[in-house]
């Protein structure tokens, strides 16, 4: 949903701008995997995917094109057989700052609801292969929602976040209520919706919105967001799969009903080869060689 900056918003669609990499080890690194305008993909790693917001002069508002790109992009990595795990950041200035104020500053009820206005950005949490946001600077509105909507969140120590929808007359609409409510509990959500303040990395870490903060350093927590992505992609595919699918249903289940669907699924798994395999080199004291079968 839209951020408190209205001024981020202001930006072109049509603008060309020149490309950006969250740090000179990654440009060095990275394989271009296609042509957007407001994202860059690419591979630091066979294994992984690397998606980056890339509309600076609008602090990588969320416009409709974008989250179209950023869609695409997703839907190629999920079926990139070589991929095992996808990294999303910003720049250093902005992970997101929000959603795109001049896009839907007009927009009336019929439309909204009509056409179902940021429906599209429920294909995120749709995708299968777990997904880490690498957070600095700004993460407000959309920006904080797009980091929640991930499976993993590694922040720098200058990452914002917040929902600051109220200032605009407006709640947050990309599941900001919902998801934190569920991660930080009721009363720290209702205070942080109905005043729009923000809050430190610190505090995401110490409610446990994120994994952790990383140390100081320009694109340090990219490194380490693929570092993570790499070592993710090196074990079974399958189980990777299975682990996320389980751990999104303890949101969603009664513990009885998710405590069933964790043992199928974990049973499920011996009908695996890297169960086997993964098995064998355990009591074989070597490292295991999976096939993702």
């Amino acid at each position: 949903m839209p951020s408190a900056f209205r001024t981020f918003s202001v930006i072109s669609l049509r603008t060309q701008r020149p490309a950006i990499r969250p740090s000179i080890l990654l440009r060095a690194m990275s394989t271009s995997t296609g042509q957007y305008e407001n994202i860059i993909a690419s591979k630091p790693d066979p294994t992984v995917t690397l998606i980056t917001l890339n509309r600076p002069k609008a602090l990588n508002a969320l416009s409709s094109p974008l989250f179209h790109e950023l869609n695409s992009a997703l839907a190629a990595a999920e079926v990139d057989d070589e991929v095992g795990c996808i990294v999303l950041t910003g720049s250093e200035k902005a992970f997101a700052a929000g959603a795109d104020i001049t896009e839907m500053k007009d927009i009336k009820y019929h439309e909204a609801y009509g056409k179902d206005f940021l429906g599209h950005w429920a294909q995120l949490s749709k995708i299968r292969k777990p997904i880490i946001a690498a957070v600095s600077g700004f993460a407000l509105g959309g920006g904080c929602e797009l980091a929640l909507m991930c499976d993993i969140i590694l922040a720098s120590p200058t990452a914002k976040f917040g929902q600051p929808e109220i200032n605009l007359g407006v709640i947050p609409g990309g599941g900001g209520s919902q998801r934190l409510a569920k991660t930080i509990g009721k009363s720290r959500t209702m205070e942080l919706t109905l005043t729009g303040r923000t809050f430190s990395a610190q505090e995401a870490e110490k409610w446990g919105m994120v994994s952790r903060v990383v140390g100081e350093g320009e694109g340090e927590v990219v490194k380490e967001a693929v570092e993570m992505a790499k070592l993710i992609s090196s074990r079974g595919k399958l189980a990777v799969q299975a682990g996320k699918e389980v751990v999104n249903a303890a949101f969603e289940l009664p513990l009885g009903e998710g405590l069933r669907f964790e043992r199928r699924l974990f049973q499920s798994l011996f009908a695996t080869n890297d169960q086997k395999e993964g098995m064998a080199a355990f009591a074989e004291k070597r490292k295991p060689t999976f096939t993702h079968t």
